[in-house]
């Protein structure tokens, strides 16, 4: 195995510890939020994303778009 580089020796990676416990109930909250309608959908941001930089940008979409 190759010996890190002098800059990379102490460079820890964001995700190089998983808390399993944290995924499990961010998953959980997301499913919550799916079943109580809690979304928005693909297209409407797209069209948000889409009116970035142009003369007339839309409002961030709502929950229910």
């Amino acid at each position: 195995m190759n010996e890190p580089l002098p800059h990379e020796a102490d460079d820890a990676d964001l995700f190089d510890e998983i808390d399993e416990e944290a995924d499990r109930a961010s998953f959980e909250r997301g499913l919550a939020d799916l079943k109580a309608g809690r979304v928005v959908s693909h297209e409407a941001v797209m069209r948000w994303v889409a009116s970035w930089g142009t003369d007339n940008p839309l409002p961030r979409p709502k929950c229910g778009e």
